[in-house]
């Protein structure tokens, strides 16, 4: 017999996402988040659900845009420190020492150093509780030739994304493939 939890916000996977933005001085902010991921196929969108309180917060509504880096095994601890501080006190890019590039599709910031990047417009916003879910359409999806497989799609074992435990509040890692989605399953029955 399964042991209630009660209601939590334990899902697995989540993904580490940096969200950038600019604040109104045309600062570069980034954001360590968990609450988000794709939520749209047609037209390609994301979402990300922040606090009001967020620095972040208040530079997306003002911007109507914002960037998704995915954090990696190797900006694991630049990923964790954007996360810990506010960019209201303290300049991430240069304390971290990433390399800060302006969007040439949308008015938000990424870190060169996150092998991938989702540029995305601000098309809605929802209220949810104690947070607002920002979803953002894709407009341009950008990553180093080094993630790349060859069939010139991303390569998961390439990137090395890191995933946050909301249980234990760690992050691990992506283990081997396990099998091919949308083709496993048939050996179970008729397709």
């Amino acid at each position: 017999m399964k042991k209630s939890l009660g209601a939590k916000t334990l899902l697995f996977p989540t993904p580490v996402l940096m969200v950038g933005s600019y604040d109104q001085n045309g600062t570069p902010n980034l954001m360590n988040a968990a609450w988000g991921g794709i939520c749209c196929s047609d037209p390609p969108c994301v979402t990300v659900s922040l606090r009001k309180a967020r620095y972040s917060y208040a530079n997306i509504e003002e911007c109507k845009a914002f960037t998704i880096g995915i954090a990696s095994e190797s900006t694991m601890t630049e990923a964790d420190y954007v996360g810990i501080v506010s960019g209201r006190n303290v300049d991430k890019f240069a304390v971290c020492g990433l390399t800060h590039v302006k969007s040439d599709l949308v008015d938000a910031p990424y870190a060169a150093e996150f092998p991938v990047v989702l540029e995305c417009r601000l098309l809605q916003t929802v209220e949810l509780g104690i947070h607002t879910q920002f979803i953002g359409e894709i407009i341009d999806v950008k990553a180093d030739a080094a993630v790349l497989a060859e069939d010139g799609l991303l390569d998961i074992m390439k990137i090395r994304p890191l995933i946050y435990d909301t249980s234990h509040k760690g992050y691990h890692g992506v283990g081997p493939l396990l099998g091919k989605a949308f083709s496993i399953g048939t050996s179970k029955g008729p397709s």
